[in-house]
This record gives C-alpha cells, structure tokens and sequence, in this order.
C-alpha cells in the first residue's frame, strides 16, 4: 500500500517504519515534523494532519507504537464496536505474549495474551479483539462481579452477542476469573435477563424465596407493542425493574402510560429500582408475595437466611 492509502487507512497515523517503507527518507520524516506539516504522537509514529486526534486515530497511533500484531482490546475495542458508551481515559491495547514492550506508552495500557492470533477480528479497522473476546477480557479485569455481569449482559442487550456465543468463546478459555458466575449468568441470560438488575431479581428476590417463575422479557401486543420485564401472567400481575436508562424523561411518562393501560386490563404492577432489589431483596420478594397471593398464588415465600423478612415456615 502506498503512503496515501496508508494514511487514509489509519485515519492520518503513520509509523516512522511505514513512512521509510513507502520511500520516505529518514531526513525528509525530519523536515515534515520540524515543518509542522506532521507531529509526533508517540516515539516513532506520527500524526500527519493538524489539530485535535479523533478517537481512531489516537488508537492506531497506540497500536503502531505497540508494534508487531498489536490490536485495541479490552474496553478500547469495546467501544469501538458499540459495547459501551465511553472509551474510558486511556487507550488499550494487547499485543502478543511472545513479545515485550519496552517502554511505558503514554496515555496507553498495554496487555498481554498468548492467544492473540486466534481472538483478534480478522478485518476490522482499527485492528481489535473479536468482540466475544472483548467482553470475556473485560470480564477477567472486573474488579466486582457486578461489573462482570453488566459486560456479558450488555453484550447481549445490545444485541452484539448470544449467550451461546460467549458461552463458546468461554469454553475456549483455560483461565478466566469469574467463570463459574458467568457460566451460570449466561444460562440466566438466556431465560430473558438483560442486565445485573434483572439478573439480581432473578436470582436474590425470585429464586431465593421460591416465588413462582416469571416470564422474562415477555412481548406484549396491543395497541402498540410492548415489553415486561417480568410478567406473573397467571396471577396478572407484572414486575418492572427500571435502572435509569430509559426511564427519563420521556421514558419516564411513557413507564407511567403503559402501568395505567396494564391496570385497566386488570393487571398489577410493581416497579423497582437498583435501591430496591440490590438493597433490600427480601422486601421486594415480600411485596411481591403478597401481591401474588391476594391474585390467586397458594404457595408460601420461603426464608432465604437468618436475617430474611420473610420467616421460616415449619412443615409439619
């Protein structure tokens, strides 16, 4: 590729081995940075336009100082393929184990994975992990399992991977922190839980106070098609759990739009928050118990530990 279609391909980046390659001599890379015409990025790659560094470029200078099969990787990838919504402050990438980087990159965290060749994209530009790949060494580096549980179910929300794909690529890892939560969360995720949220309401209010199972993310027709979050549909009864996206606002009317159609029809319904379900589990599952009952539910709430609200029933 010749030095235009370089520049052009990374987004204005070039590397002094590059420029060199394309016919550049070593006193002419000189003059066009004393010039001002190109500016040094990092040592030995260089932005050849003026003014602020647009996002891809200043990854592909940190992939060109990174060096041989260097790739964006961890939340860098992420948000380059639309997993998240911020780049975060630096810029990481992963280059192969067999190699070392000499020098501290400004601005750049650099990791390490044998495994490179087989989890970097075959053709997406800037060069990144496969974004199963992303998600799974984002969930490594999760410093809490709640942070691991919003990448996988990000993921899957996004509608940017499957449950049965990230299961796949977790079966090709030897080591991975968290494996066992994620195995069981990907289950989990494929029942219909789209975020932590939902996932702890599954687990901590529903399971482990033996209330009878929902249905998760239940599409609704009517007049304008809708979704539940949780819907007891035998005893009519619905459960929303809104975390703060989509519930402003707008949002926010709409939320109270459609609980007003759901009562006309005879449907209850109950709306919690993160405060609710992640601070106090038992009295969420306890709201919800008696909801149910009063609607036709005749089973009973267990306890799920000493200091549970709802107390233990003795069998006789």
């Amino acid at each position: 590729m010749d030095l235009d279609g370089l520049m052009a391909t990374q987004h204005g980046m070039i590397s002094r081995a590059q420029a060199i390659a394309c016919g550049l001599s070593t006193r002419r890379i000189e003059w066009l940075v004393t010039s001002g015409r190109w500016r040094r990025v990092h040592t030995g790659v260089f932005a050849t336009f003026t003014g602020p560094l647009p996002f891809e470029a200043r990854v592909w200078a940190a992939v060109l100082r990174a060096g041989r099969g260097a790739v964006a990787s961890h939340r860098t990838a992420a948000f380059l393929d639309g997993l998240c919504d911020e780049p975060g402050p630096v810029v990481h990438v992963t280059v192969p184990a067999d190699r070392y980087v000499q020098c501290k990159i400004e601005g750049v965290r650099v990791h390490y994975a044998h495994r490179l060749p087989r989890t970097r994209h075959p053709s997406k530009s800037p060069p990144r992990t496969r974004l199963d790949e992303t998600v799974l060494d984002l969930v490594d580096i999760a410093p809490h399992p709640r942070d691991a549980e919003g990448w996988v179910t990000a993921a899957c929300q996004r509608r940017l991977s499957t449950p049965e794909r990230l299961a796949d690529a977790l079966r090709r890892r030897k080591k991975i922190r968290w494996r066992p939560m994620v195995e069981a969360m990907l289950g989990e995720v494929v029942e219909g839980a789209e975020s932590p949220l939902e996932l702890r309401h599954l687990r901590r209010v529903e399971r482990a106070h033996g209330l009878p199972a929902g249905c998760r993310q239940r599409r609704v027709a009517g007049r304008r098609v809708i979704w539940v979050d949780v819907d007891y549909e035998r005893y009519r009864l619905r459960v929303e759990l809104d975390g703060r996206v989509g519930h402003v606002g707008e949002g926010r009317f709409r939320d109270r739009r459609r609980d007003n159609r759901a009562t006309v029809d005879g449907h209850a319904t109950l709306r919690y928050g993160h405060a609710d379900v992640f601070g106090d589990p038992c009295a969420v599952a306890a709201e919800q118990a008696r909801v149910l009952t009063a609607r036709g539910w005749t089973g009973r709430p267990r306890s799920c530990g000493i200091s549970c609200r709802i107390p233990t029933h003795d069998h006789q």
